[in-house]
């Protein structure tokens, strides 16, 4: 694909026009919003509930372009909901939030009956010039965000767009309404994928979870191992109590890692690879194959550490709020990593946090002393280990996958709504 030309760049193919804030087609015009809707209508201000006969639609429902429905609030008011009910392909906008997230839109499909709340604004667009998923995907290009922030006006840390500052967003609009709902429906394609590969991994996550709540607190044994004693142990047996350190060189590579480099879900999302002579005195010393678990809140409870099997340098440093787990001999470290993992793991230890508000942390010693509820040979530890590691790859599989769609979907986004890759 061939990226959209910036508006200031100086180039224009052929057969394009520039416009203050597009590049498109000769065949398109760009109108402002308020030539092609009815009106444009600011939501429910009536308080809601946490139950209710009916769904408050609110601006954290708004995700993505699509509408979430974790989190609602509900209403019991008929007059509300007789005014403010959504249609199928009503497109609301958010008109506050944060300046970053102010003007984020997303289109109701009739999922479910609901009405909107009053930070949210439905657009009554003109059916024979507007398709409404076209809007939608137009109103969530960077284009549209850009013009978000050169209108919007900011009051007590809040950005707001109200409903005439959101009738001058300049829509460019193809020759034909046709044409408008190809575009729609080849962008509705990559969703409808990026869909079901985010469905796929929380259904992957989920038997993930519940296989590692079978295996690590030994509830289910492999077949191998059933008759094996199901006897306890102290976590603190499996690794090392103390970390012993190797002799580095000024010039030796090392791998640093920081707490922002490793997910709430234990995984590395980047590291640094530097001389020695580069990394200050203080850090905290690991080595390949060693186990890293955040010990200071939030970064504790929210599931922070990594499995080192895969940096780039045989020593590394990171954080200070890390504690080391490096398996003794006869252990094996990917199910001392798993253990870690344990939704019961975190919540169990953050009991025995100590410090003051905002500066807790657990104490290694406390780490050593949880108890797991069942003692697994090293064989079987492995054969574990390799079970759940294998379910993290596959997992990891289908996150790229979803990353490399949502990425084909923004260079999509690019061709098809500026009139670079033609549909028809």
């Amino acid at each position: 694909m061939v990226s959209q030309l910036s508006v200031d760049s100086g180039q224009l193919p052929a057969g394009y026009k520039q416009t203050e804030h597009w590049i498109i087609p000769e065949d398109w015009d760009v109108k402002p919003l308020g030539e092609l809707v009815h009106s444009v209508e600011y939501g429910s201000s009536a308080k809601s509930s946490s139950s209710g006969a009916m769904p408050v639609l609110r601006m954290g429902n708004l995700q993505d372009g699509q509408v979430d429905w974790d989190d609602l609030v509900y209403t019991d008011d008929e007059a509300e909901i007789s005014k403010y009910q959504l249609n199928h392909n009503d497109v609301l906008f958010n008109r506050t939030n944060t300046v970053d997230l102010v003007g984020k839109t997303s289109i109701y499909k009739g999922e479910f009956p609901a009405i909107f709340a009053g930070y949210l604004i439905r657009i009554n667009r003109k059916e024979e010039l507007l398709d409404a998923e076209y809007l939608n995907y137009i109103l969530n290009t960077n284009q549209a965000k850009k013009y978000s922030k050169l209108i919007l006006s900011v009051a007590v840390s809040q950005a707001n767009i109200n409903g005439q500052k959101l009738k001058t967003y300049p829509i460019p609009v193809p020759p034909t309404l046709e044409e408008q709902q190809l575009i729609a429906q080849a962008l509705s394609g990559v969703d409808t994928l990026i869909t079901s590969l985010e469905k796929l991994i929380a259904k992957k996550r989920a038997i993930k979870t519940a296989t590692m709540q079978q295996l690590l607190t030994g509830k289910k044994r492999l077949p191998e191992f059933e008759e094996q004693s199901s006897s306890a142990t102290r976590f603190g047996e499996l690794f090392d109590q103390t970390i012993s350190k190797k002799t580095i060189s000024e010039n030796e590579d090392v791998t640093f890692i920081g707490m922002q480099d490793v997910s709430e879900d234990a995984r590395i999302k980047g590291t640094n690879v530097l001389p020695f002579s580069e990394i200050k005195s203080g850090f905290t010393y690991f080595e390949k194959n060693d186990v890293l678990v955040a010990k200071i809140t939030p970064c504790f409870e929210n599931g922070k550490g990594a499995f080192l099997d895969n940096i780039n340098t045989q020593v590394g440093f990171g954080s200070t709020e890390f504690h080391v787990l490096r398996a003794q001999k006869g252990n094996d470290p990917q199910y001392i990593y798993q253990q870690t993992l344990l939704a019961s793991f975190r919540a169990d230890l953050e009991a025995e946090m100590v410090g003051s508000a905002g500066h807790r942390r657990v104490p290694l010693s406390a780490i050593e002393n949880y108890e797991l509820p069942v003692f697994h040979s090293y064989k079987e530890q492995v054969a574990i280990g390799k079970i759940l590691s294998d379910m993290d790859e596959e997992i990891e599989s289908v996150k790229n996958q979803l990353t490399k769609t949502q990425q084909l979907k923004q260079g999509m986004m690019q061709e098809l709504l500026t009139g670079r890759t033609r549909l028809i």
